[in-house]
């Protein structure tokens, strides 16, 4: 009975499991961010034009 093998591989798996959904997480939140970064842009880009078309009826 080596009960210290058998300990130190079910700390391997649980570590590895533990592991695997922490590469998740992030690799979830990565596609978060970089989609809520799109759309402040796409926001920005619209206030923005709106900007120029309210100036632009001073110049017509």
């Amino acid at each position: 009975m080596d009960n210290k093998g058998q300990t130190s591989a079910e700390f391997i798996l649980l570590f590895g499991g533990i592991m695997v959904v922490v590469l998740l997480v992030i690799y979830m939140y990565n596609n978060y961010i970089n989609d809520l970064s799109g759309e402040m842009a796409s926001n920005e880009v619209k206030e923005f034009n709106s900007q120029l078309d309210a100036l632009g009826k001073y110049f017509k």
